[in-house]
């Protein structure tokens, strides 16, 4: 780790500006390579037991469902509203062959998921007999015995009564509805599809049918956003008891709908909030769910009971896990490789129905990498245990990642106890601004895709 000076104060950004602020994985996306793709499929051909710790390896699946019924303003991720039933029938079909070609390489095969993930785009815009066709063929090339978590992306208003049961029926345990907002003028200029009646009737028989975790998804700082209308909003969600609550601050990427209008405009400001507005009003809604009894557990998420509700995908993600993804534009980790898919849609059939695995780029990690993206994430939960990372590793995190730890808490946002290497309110309210003081020089410039 290359020394990091410390300084009086940070670096304050204020505006939101455009650009990915969100850190989701290490070394960056930027620096993952089509020229590396045959490292992928080296890693794939290694027999399990051949393979780093595999025997001890949580091994779990990410499905991306790409379709929408409308393009938010400020979605960033691959997402198409152009598709027709056939289209949409032809993706599932190759969902299952990309799966196929998995199940049958030794890296893979005879492995059991303890988790699944139905992500999007919007997952439970799928009919349910198209969801019942695409799960049966999964559990049959991947059994589903050992699952212990299905989390299933919602939006509200593709919910009727019938799919939301069918949806439970599929064995989901965790739907996460993706509200954003309860007012619906600020849902409608942002682009968003449902309304406000549609949250209230899909949360009540999501309820009334018994699925074991309920999360909802909230963001703060959306276009024409006020304080007031945060307030109702929090208050709002507060009144629902939901399992958990994860809580967005708004970014502006460069691929999203309201980039393209500042472009067109000339502004470099994005239309939405300050960050230190944004982080005052998620440190507002952190504080009215812990005066009902919630626990923040991380900088985006509070939770009713943390002994009883577990989020076994993003443990898996942050801590080195298996996930093999499969779809357009996903992106996964297997035999101790990134890799991610075609990111558009007919380059990634084609591939699949020519029998091939549709990926279009990857990353080894070196050892020191694989090390600090793990610590770095786990930051995001709020605390880590050194001797957790030190038994992992062989070096202590306090020692591998001296000077940046320095930084932070020079600028007073870490807390250190004994084992414990904690993060801040106001620390953890902008963790991910934070965490690239931990960035290899040469990643520093890295741009999330």
């Amino acid at each position: 780790m290359s020394d990091v000076p410390t300084t009086a104060t940070p670096p304050l950004r204020h505006e939101t500006t455009a650009g990915n602020y969100f850190v989701a994985n290490y070394p960056p996306f930027a620096f993952w390579k089509p020229e590396f793709v045959g490292q992928f499929e080296a890693a794939l051909d290694r027999p399990r037991l051949t393979l780093d710790s595999q025997r001890s390896t949580i091994f779990g699946q990410y499905v991306h469902i790409p379709f929408c019924r409308k393009r938010c303003h400020f979605c960033y991720f691959k997402v198409y509203t152009d598709k027709d039933s056939s289209e949409v029938r032809g993706y599932l079909d190759a969902l299952l062959s990309e799966l196929n070609v998995y199940a049958r390489k030794p890296a893979i095969r005879g492995r059991k998921p303890r988790f699944v993930y139905f992500g999007g785009g919007t997952p439970s815009y799928l009919s349910p007999d198209q969801l019942n066709f695409l799960t049966d063929g999964m559990k049959r090339l991947l059994s589903w015995e050992e699952v212990e978590e299905v989390t299933f992306e919602a939006e509200p208003g593709t919910l009727t009564d019938h799919k939301l049961k069918a949806i439970r029926d599929l064995g989901v345990t965790r739907l996460s509805l993706g509200i954003e907002h309860f007012d619906d003028h600020i849902l409608e200029i942002n682009g968003r599809a449902h309304r406000s009646k549609e949250i209230a009737r899909a949360y009540a028989f999501a309820r009334e049918i018994g699925f074991p975790q309920i999360n909802i998804d909230l963001i703060a700082g959306m276009v024409e956003e006020t304080e007031d209308k945060w307030r109702e909003t929090v208050a709002k969600a507060v009144a629902l008891r939901p399992d958990s609550v994860t809580i967005y601050q708004m970014e502006v990427p460069f691929n999203t709908g309201i980039y393209q209008q500042m472009k067109a405009g000339g502004k470099l400001v994005a239309p939405v909030a300050d960050w230190e507005t944004k982080r005052a009003w998620v440190n507002y809604a952190y504080g009215e769910f812990e005066k009902i009894g919630y626990t923040v557990t991380s900088g985006t998420t509070v939770v009713r009971d943390p002994a009883q509700v577990k989020f076994i995908y993003r443990a898996g993600l942050f801590s080195g896990a298996d996930i093999l993804s499969i779809g357009v534009a996903s992106f996964g980790h297997l035999g101790g490789v990134h890799y991610q898919n075609h990111h558009e849609f007919q380059p990634y059939v084609d591939a699949v129905n020519n029998g091939k695995l549709p990926v279009y780029r990857a990353l080894t990690p070196s050892a020191e990498e694989r090390y600090l993206r793990e610590f770095m994430l786990g930051l995001k939960l709020g605390s880590v245990s050194a001797d957790h990372y030190t038994k992992k590793f062989g070096v202590d995190p306090r020692v591998q990642f001296a000077a940046p730890l320095a930084t932070l808490s020079a600028w007073g946002f870490l807390t250190n106890g004994g084992d414990r290497i904690g993060v801040t309110r106001e620390g953890l309210l902008q963790i991910d601004r934070l965490l690239h003081e931990f960035f290899e020089p040469e990643h520093k410039t890295g741009r999330y895709a």
